[in-house]
């Protein structure tokens, strides 16, 4: 049996707009990965460099990295979300490991 552990896997992160609320707490939690966008939803944004600006993500189901030093502040936030909109999953099999859809 192989056991798992998302601290050593890639994962990534998608926002289901369909079902955020816009309260905004994924971008307090982890703004380095969240952020929302005009239309008062959150979206997902890639990693970049320091000082640089990073467009988001406003594809439906765009994904982004979670950089692993930020880890614990995306999960975070996946707890926190009154929408239950945060999906994190790991890249090699498509697992989800935190969100709603979580085993």
């Amino acid at each position: 049996m192989t056991v798992r552990n998302e601290a050593t896997e890639e994962l990534e992160v998608w926002i289901d707009q369909d079902l955020c609320t816009g309260d905004g707490i994924c971008a307090q939690y982890a703004p380095d990965v969240f952020e929302l966008d005009i239309d008062g939803l959150a979206y997902v944004k890639p990693p970049t460099e320091p000082g640089a600006e990073a467009d988001l993500l406003t594809a439906p189901g765009a994904t982004a990295p979670v950089p692993l030093p930020l880890l614990r502040d995306v999960a975070d936030s996946v707890k926190e979300c009154p929408g239950q909109c945060i999906h994190v999953r790991r890249t090699s099999d498509g697992a989800e490991v935190y969100g709603p859809d979580a085993a």
